[in-house]
């Protein structure tokens, strides 16, 4: 029953994402942004929505194991497992000048996990409200420079992720209405909240059942399954060519994972973070992200050997996971 509960509710997160990063995405893309915007922000924090419900719920059921390993397994995943499979179904073209910025705000996330080791690897209420506002800040400025995207960059947008979200042309009258983006926007967020709450209780009744490690249970089943949207935009982006949205969304995800998710978590209640989490997952997890920089910066394309690399060492860091805590 648990099981048949966990692949329910997988779906109706999927489902919830969808329909909030369709309805974000059109009303932002109203106020006039570019489509690395639209990438880095409201797609990539949109489709992160199930990891913020799903560390948001085992937070307040006490496991901040499942909380932080999902921000953390989360980002390692979005880099080895999404970028991989991306590329490799089409080579995603990036310029590092386009996303230098963002994939250095990127690397400073992966490194925050680190704080914790100043109080005594807990992140407090206050350092929880210290991350919320940088990603406060760096939406601000982000959106600040965004706004200066000429008329053709913002049309581009809207075309781009008509294609990626695949929203029938025949619809867009209606999905320029902001009541209807609005509606779309509640209705995603009331199914991902629901269903994520029935996916990690459903994954930890199932963990203690089995007497796998919850972290174990955070840095993969739960990180897998709430990552879903980010693998299902991505790999449509790159099949459409629209490569700002395939490459904007993990690094906006990986951005948002942290400062956010992580951030409202603390605040929430305080995250602790397990002793291997300091030393094995945060180091993998930050040069997971270090490893994007020469590799889009190789050839402005990410190729199908790159994929294939982050691919073997996803699979490679996740057999030493399972052997590891799976053992204990």
């Amino acid at each position: 029953m648990e099981w048949l509960l966990l692949i329910l509710s997988l779906g109706v997160v999927t489902v919830g994402a969808e329909g909030l990063v369709r309805g974000a995405s059109k009303l932002a893309l109203r106020m006039g942004v570019s489509p690395l915007f639209v990438g880095l922000t409201i797609v990539g924090f949109g489709t992160s929505s199930p990891e913020l419900a799903a560390s948001i719920v085992a937070t307040l059921k006490g496991s901040s194991d499942v909380s932080v390993g999902n921000v953390i397994g989360s980002n390692i995943f979005n880099v080895g497992v999404i970028v991989g499979i991306t590329a490799l179904i089409y080579p995603i073209r990036a310029q590092l000048r386009a996303v230098r910025r963002d994939l250095a705000v990127a690397i400073a996330a992966a490194a925050v996990p680190w704080l914790s080791l100043a109080f005594g690897s807990t992140l407090p209420r206050g350092a929880g409200a210290l991350l919320v506002s940088v990603l406060m800040a760096y939406l601000l400025f982000a959106y600040k420079s965004d706004r200066r995207a000429s008329a053709g960059d913002v049309q581009l947008a809207k075309d781009e992720l008509l294609d990626t979200v695949d929203i029938p042309r025949s619809r867009v009258r209606f999905l320029e209405r902001t009541w209807a983006n609005a509606a779309l926007v509640v209705v995603g967020l009331i199914l991902l909240i629901g269903g994520s709450r029935v996916f990690v209780t459903s994954a930890l009744t199932l963990a203690r059942s089995a007497g796998i490690s919850e972290l174990l249970i955070g840095l993969t089943i739960v990180t897998a399954g709430t990552s879903l949207p980010e693998l299902v935009t991505s790999v449509v982006a790159g099949a459409r060519r629209n490569p700002d949205i395939a490459i904007g969304n993990i690094i906006g995800s990986n951005i948002f994972n942290v400062f956010g998710i992580l951030g409202l978590s603390a605040i929430v209640r305080p995250q602790t973070l397990a002793p291997r989490v300091n030393t094995i997952d945060v180091p993998i997890m930050f040069l997971a992200t270090l490893a994007l920089i020469p590799i889009i910066r190789s050839d402005g394309v990410i190729s199908r050997r790159e994929g294939a690399i982050l691919l073997v060492g996803y699979g490679v860091y996740l057999t030493t996971l399972v052997w590891h805590i799976g053992r204990r």
